[in-house]
């Protein structure tokens, strides 16, 4: 992944409380706390630069004296946080997260100052190691095999300008581009590293790539119509095999992926024989059941995509571009209504219970 970093272990350790005073009852000022702060145009390598020893300790409170029987809260310890962050404990386990702008999460909680009940001796901060996950946040994630042309789509349709080149993994790092709207819509579109077979039991760059793909709301996929083939040890896979590859990698890294919307972007329709390769991929699409029986059974899905448009296009001369964005739109525009309709039923049914 280069100089790109999607995982970070910290350790954090909220302060100590401060001394009570038991002459006069007297109570210690609570330690401070340390809080993430979700904040747009952060990166986890700027946290690394930043803070090399990745520590973060909040400041210890106030002692209680004869001028303050009740001491001062500590300093609080706020670390700005990219957005699309998932906060994990030692053991793996997701204990908050951080999608918008200005979101926090309590990491580590200050230590009691002092007191009656704790027999005026201060108490600790909680202190713990966690890890801070990147999942990049996009309105469509990219998926496809190395070489398919992502990279080139994604600077056809936006102001991205990810590096190009005739050979697989050009792309060792997410590339996010915004495609802009006459009406000043601006959908997000991340070009992820390709995949490769295996990628859900973590080969090539595997759970690096899929876990970004969860946070996308929409799938495109995008297939070289002429096939495609890593290297002459591996096969050759024509964009059929392709496509159900690409659902299996998915759908075993985790299920719920599949469910998401999908669209299909055909590339490298300049080609001589596109437009047959084309034909005969559009019948197998239709009905693709009818064809597993000539595949063998470890690259045949559960569940096959269903894609919500299938747009051939050519990244080369521009061919269905304009029209691959127009999907696009629509598709994220008609997602959003839905979830705007569940949400106003969830509403409503709340306003009938509880009349």
């Amino acid at each position: 992944y280069s100089n790109f970093i999607d995982d970070l272990r910290v350790y954090v350790r909220g302060g100590t409380g401060g001394m009570g005073y038991p002459n006069l009852g007297g109570e210690g000022g609570r330690g401070g706390d340390v809080w993430f702060v979700a904040r747009e145009r952060t990166t986890l390598k700027s946290i690394r630069q930043k803070y090399p020893q990745k520590r973060f300790v909040a400041g210890t409170g106030a002692n209680s004296s004869v001028k303050a029987l009740k001491g001062e809260k500590g300093k609080d310890c706020e670390v700005h946080v990219p957005l699309g962050i998932s906060v994990l404990d030692d053991d793996g386990k997701q204990i908050g997260e951080l999608n918008a702008a200005g979101e926090r999460f309590l990491a580590a909680r200050g230590g009691l100052g002092g007191s009656l009940a704790t027999n005026f001796l201060p108490c600790k901060g909680q202190r713990r190691t966690v890890h801070l996950d990147l999942k990049l946040i996009a309105d469509v994630g990219l998926v496809g095999f190395p070489n398919a042309g992502k990279s080139s789509l994604l600077s056809k349709i936006s102001h991205a300008k990810p590096e190009i080149a005739n050979y697989p993994f050009t792309t060792i790092q997410p590339e996010l581009g915004k495609i802009m709207y006459a009406d000043y819509k601006q959908i997000s579109v991340a070009d992820l590293p390709g995949l490769i077979e295996g990628a859900h039991a973590n080969k090539g760059m595997g759970h690096k790539f899929l876990k970004h793909v969860e946070r996308t709301k929409q799938l495109l996929l995008v297939v070289d119509i002429s096939g495609f083939q890593l290297s002459i040890k591996t096969r050759f896979r024509t964009a059929f095999e392709t496509i159900l590859l690409l659902t299996k990698e998915l759908e075993l890294y985790k299920e719920e992926l599949v469910t998401k919307p999908a669209l299909l972007a055909i590339n490298k329709m300049d080609l001589p024989c596109a437009k047959d390769n084309l034909d005969e991929l559009m019948t197998q699409l239709e009905n693709p059941q009818d064809f597993f029986h000539l595949l063998e059974e470890e690259i045949i899905p559960e569940n096959t995509l269903e894609f919500r448009e299938v747009i051939p296009i050519s990244t080369y001369t521009g061919e269905g571009i304009e029209e691959l964005k127009t999907c696009l739109r629509k598709s994220i525009d008609e997602q959003a209504e839905q979830v705007n309709e569940e949400y106003r039923k969830k509403k409503l049914l709340l306003l009938q219970t509880s009349k």
